[in-house]
């Protein structure tokens, strides 16, 4: 299968990159090269000769129909996004621009491609987005975001990428565009640009820093390990149903102070300090405007049709992770002069 792969330079789109030509699938890696992207993800997989690079911002219209005249490709994987809730509060018009309008200009170069083909039934269209687009769950372990739940995105870039699941829903109703969806929990592992909460502990506490816990810590998420996520990714792509949705989540809900907490206990016993715990460096700060209070996702539909299921729990996966970070200090420090790294953004 050749696969279209956009925003392959990020962290999400670089472990499926990299998953994809492990497994002998053709990508084509089309990225902007925006402020979170590094080519450096998909370094190990660059020579391959199913690899190709296409530096394209997905609001080009005429670069993207280059593009799939250039590659033909039977698959577009469509995770090129702005990401970060915190920046989306302080400039919100690149969440509407990417993920809306770029969105858009997807999914109409990619009709034109598959209606030029003859509309060929093997074609997939699928759009990777959040579980943000859900809301706020309330702290009941008996309510879980499924397919069906109503949408309700609390800040500007849930808002987005909602609006961007209901263009693609659209153009499946509207033109038959072949699509599948897929809304995912909080995503964590290598190659984690050091902005999110994961990486920003890690690397702060190696520094001697503080550890920023918005409020009082209590927020739930649940985490997915970022080679887990790819896995699924791939296989709904290949074996998903037309017009559905899967919901992709960890099994793994941590309220963020425990989280922290348990990445604090795996410092100490891989990087043990002088002296104290690095436990010892939490803050809490200030909580962000119209912070969620829990997600939690429900993906039974996907392990019953499709018959996946996460392959580490959080403590498995966040060792992974801060082996990676300790092990991996030349690809971090060249991000950490990228604008707003290391700064409070979403203050309001």
């Amino acid at each position: 299968m050749k696969l279209l792969v956009t925003g392959g330079a990020g962290f999400i789109g670089s472990a499926v990159v990299r998953q994809a030509i492990a497994r002998g699938h053709h990508v084509v890696n089309l990225d902007a090269l925006t402020y979170a992207a590094c080519l450096d993800n998909v370094a190990s997989v660059s020579d391959s000769p199913l690899y190709a690079f296409e530096h394209v911002d997905i609001r080009d219209r005429a670069a993207l129909d280059t593009v799939f005249e250039k590659h033909k490709p039977d698959a577009v994987m469509h995770l090129a996004a702005e990401s970060h809730v915190d920046r989306s509060i302080d400039g919100p018009s690149d969440f509407v621009e990417t993920n809306i309008t770029g969105t858009f200009h997807m999914l109409e170069a990619a009709r034109a491609y598959w209606t030029k083909s003859g509309k060929p039934d093997t074609f997939r269209f699928h759009h990777i987005s959040t579980d943000e687009v859900f809301g706020s769950l309330p702290n009941d372990p008996e309510q879980l975001f499924t397919e069906d739940t109503s949408y309700d995105p609390r800040s500007p870039y849930s808002a987005s990428k909602a609006a961007s699941d209901h263009l693609v829903r659209a153009w499946h109703e509207t033109y038959g565009l072949p699509v599948v969806l897929t809304n995912c929990s909080n995503n964590y592992g290598p190659f984690h640009f050091p902005e999110k909460l994961i990486p920003v502990v890690i690397l702060n506490a190696l520094a001697g820093k503080e550890l920023p816990i918005y409020g009082d810590g209590s927020n739930i998420r649940d985490w997915l390990y970022v080679e887990d996520h790819a896995d699924a990714l791939l296989l709904v792509v290949d074996k998903g149903e037309l017009g559905r949705s899967y919901n992709v989540g960890g099994e793994n809900e941590r309220t963020n102070l425990e989280l922290v907490q348990t990445l604090c206990k795996i410092l100490d016993e891989k990087r043990p300090k002088s002296s104290g715990s690095y436990a010892d460096q939490i803050t809490f700060v200030t909580d962000r405007p119209g912070h969620d209070a829990r997600y939690a996702i429900d993906p039974k539909r996907l392990r019953d049709e499709l018959g996946w299921r996460p392959s580490v729990t959080v403590e498995q996966g966040l060792e992974k992770t801060v082996q990676w970070y300790l092990d991996n200090e030349t690809w971090w420090r060249a991000l950490q002069n990228r604008s707003g790294v290391g700064a409070r953004l979403g203050t309001g």
